[in-house]
């Protein structure tokens, strides 16, 4: 990439441990997906929500509880149905007779990993009660304003939308998630281990917190350090400017989804051990940032590696 400085020194060791062992015990439990979980750690460290979609039985729930077992944070599961009401997420204010004041009631929303549980499976109504939380960190009731844990992440499941009783996510609540991953069928190696081995659930109960929150903390403040040359720019730029100009496509990346796209490189090159984005960041990043965020007129999946293609490295 022309015009961009040396790589700079490696973030510290301690960093890398920390990462390292992180990545280790969450692939002692999900089993030949290293990829897709670096995937979903850089959506963590870059202050993101991350969205998994694949068919039931294949580790989504499980990946989740994890990483929130891994990291130390505390954990709610939602299971969306279609009668979900916002009020079973947010929380509900209730009379307390004794005080003759409302007293609320805190929803699951209120901890520090939140996941949606088949998200596609409750109404449009009850997917909208995430909305303000998920931009905002905070929720809105009664007039109030109230905060959310601090770190916030959502993690959503996502049935494919073919299978009965599910409901589209609307293109605002997509917007919201930084990357979209698929975890798919294990090898057949990893599927013998699964079934000789030891009970998924009994494994993450079991699992130790190997990061603790100011760790966490400082590995996000991290993220943010990492340096972006202008020759990067120039190429981040370029791929954004080609998804609103392609052909084919009804809509380009929003400006969100471009800073979404960058957060998640800078968070990719620490994982890596780097202190400097370099396109290959970028790359690995691309489809998980931006597949859920674009349509085609015509129907089919959109090809990220297709629009990588078309834009040349400055």
């Amino acid at each position: 990439m022309s015009g961009a400085p040396a790589d700079r020194a490696v973030p510290p060791r301690t960093s890398g441990a920390e990462i390292a062992a992180v990545l280790a015990q969450l692939n002692r439990v999900i089993l030949d997906k290293d990829a897709q979980i670096r995937l979903c750690l850089a959506c963590l460290l870059a202050r993101g929500h991350l969205l998994i979609e694949d068919i039931p039985g294949v580790g989504k729930t499980t990946l989740a509880h994890a990483l929130a077992k891994s990291l130390g944070l505390s954990f709610q599961r939602v299971q969306f149905t279609s009668d979900l009401l916002p009020a079973d997420v947010l929380g509900v204010s209730i009379y307390d007779r004794e005080t003759g004041k409302f007293r609320f009631q805190h929803g699951p929303i209120f901890a520090q990993l939140v996941l949606a549980d088949e998200i596609n499976r409750a109404s449009p109504k009850a997917q909208s009660a995430l909305l303000e939380a998920m931009e905002e960190r905070q929720v809105t009731l009664d007039g109030q304003s109230m905060p959310l844990p601090e770190p916030f992440f959502v993690i959503a499941t996502q049935n494919p939308q073919e299978q009965v009783g599910t409901f589209p996510l609307p293109e605002s609540q997509l917007d919201r998630f930084l990357m979209r991953v698929r975890l798919g069928y294990p090898a057949a190696a990893a599927e013998r281990e699964l079934l000789a081995g030891t009970d998924r659930r009994e494994l993450v109960n079991a699992l130790p917190s190997v990061l603790s929150l100011d760790a966490l903390r400082a590995l996000q403040q991290s993220v943010l350090a990492v340096h972006v040359s202008p020759a990067l720019l120039d190429y981040v730029q370029a791929l954004v400017a080609h998804t609103r100009s392609a052909a084919g496509l009804t809509v380009g990346l929003s400006p969100r989804a471009a800073i979404g796209l960058l957060r998640a490189a800078r968070a990719w090159a620490l994982i890596c051990g780097r202190n400097t984005v370099l396109p290959e960041h970028v790359q690995a990043v691309f489809a998980a940032v931006v597949e859920h965020r674009l349509e085609q007129r015509e129907r089919g999946p959109v090809s990220a590696n297709r629009l990588l293609e078309a834009v040349p490295i400055p």
